[in-house]
Order: C-alpha cells, then structure tokens, then sequence
C-alpha cells in the first residue's frame, strides 16, 4: 500500500494511476471537499492535518510501501512531515511536482521569493490588488495593505468557511471577497478583473495543471501588474514532473 498526500488538481488523477498499475493507495488530504473529490473516484481517504509522527504510525500500522507526496508546491510543513515520516519508517519519499513554468521578462512581471516580499512589493504599486493566494497568508497582506491610501485590496479565494471568519477577523470588507472555487478560463479572470478594476495581482507559482499561466497571461495582456511568488527551494531527493517516473519509482520500491 502507498501513502500519498493529495493537494493539487492533478494529484487525483496520479493517485489512479497509481491504483490502475496494481498499488493499493490510501490518500491524504486536509479539508473535507478534497477528501469528497478524491471518495466520489472510490479512492480511500484520511482526512486532517498530520504531524510526522502520525504519518509515521500509520505508514507502520498498515505496513505501506512507500510515501508519495503530491501536495502544494507551498505545503512546506507538509513536505518536512512526509519526509521525516519517511525516514523514521524507514520506506521510500517520493515527490511529485508539477514542471515549473517559464516566463519572459515581462516588464508588468514581479518574482518575488516570499508572501512578505509579494505585499511589500504590492505596497510599492498600489491600486486595486487582488490576491490569489488563499486565506492561510491574508494577514500578511492585510497587515502592510489594508487602510493604505490608493489601495485597494480585494482577495479571491475558496468559499470556506474558516477563509470567511479569517476575513472578518482582519478586517476585509464582503465587497472585497471573491469566494469561488476554480479552475477559471481566462474568459472568467478576465471579467474579474475587469470589474474590480484589478491593477495589480498577486499568485503563486504552481505549475501549468493549477492554471497559475492562464491566471497570468490574461492579466499581463490587461496590462495588470503581476506578482509572483516563486515556489520555496526545497531538497526532496526522489522528485518527478511525471507520473510514469512516479510508478516506476514505486514499481523499483516494491
């Protein structure tokens, strides 16, 4: 049996191919419409945020084979579990990541290397931002941006509860809230844009299946200024941008 945290769009397709080529797979995920999409395909789920040592007990517990860690490329605590579970079980880590995207030089194109960065540099331009980025980082953004002359701040994110407490909690007007669950077509980022009068957005680099291009590419040719935050360097060791790569991994594992 493989372990496998799921946290991107494309991680339940793997987590099939993984089942299809004969592994028995027991997913991972931390909120409760995750875990829906993944038991709706009859893939078996455990739901919550888990330490190291809890993956560890259950990697021991139900004798699995290997861990394979499909989360967010911004899932640092979740990557540093997984990894140390490994370890301490003594069963392979495999990471999966989607290939990085490439862009040009674009003169509306901010890389930053962290949240603090993207808000101080969103400070610097002004306007009406729109973040992207989830709720779990808003109060960093809230914290340099909100109240700040010439700013508005309107976020876009998933229609949890817990994101519109947290909203409430730092202050975020419901004008300014965009609850919806993608993906989105351009068609759809562009008319947000369009009617939040958006000069500057503010995402995360992803990787091609989490629409991040699309996102940035119909913002760009709106002459929107774009800051992105690059993905955290992290050593995994074992990675692959393809599925087959992870299979083969487990198949050697075996």
């Amino acid at each position: 049996m493989i372990f496998m945290l799921c946290g991107t769009s494309d991680a339940r397709e793997l987590a099939l191919q993984i089942r299809a080529n004969g592994f028995k797979v027991l997913t991972s995920v931390v909120t409760e419409s995750a875990a829906a999409s993944l038991s709706e395909v009859g893939l078996d789920v455990r739901t919550g945020r888990m330490t190291a040592d809890e993956m560890a007990a259950v990697v021991r517990e139900l004798g699995m084979q290997a861990i394979v860690d499909a989360s967010h490329p911004f899932a640092e605590e979740a990557h540093a579990n997984a990894m140390a579970a490994a370890r301490e079980s003594g069963v392979p880590y495999i990471r999966y990541e989607r290939a990085g995207l490439v862009y040009d030089n674009h003169p509306l194109l901010h890389i930053v290397p962290s949240y603090e960065e993207a808000a101080l540099e969103a400070k610097r331009l002004k306007g009406s931002i729109m973040l992207t980025t989830g709720g779990k980082t808003l109060g960093t953004f809230t914290r340099h941006l909100l109240g700040e002359p010439d700013i508005r701040l309107v976020a876009r994110m998933l229609p949890r509860l817990d994101n519109m407490e947290k909203c409430s909690e730092l202050g975020l007007e419901q004008k300014n809230i965009i609850a919806i669950q993608g993906p989105f077509s351009r068609e759809m980022n562009e008319a947000l844009y369009k009617h939040f009068g958006t000069t500057v957005m503010v995402t995360k680099e992803s990787g091609r299946t989490g629409a991040v291009d699309e996102k940035v590419q119909s913002a760009l040719e709106l002459g929107i200024h774009v800051i992105l935050i690059s993905r955290p360097e992290v050593e995994f060791g074992t990675v692959f941008d393809y599925f087959d790569g992870v299979i083969d991994a487990l198949r050697t594992a075996e």
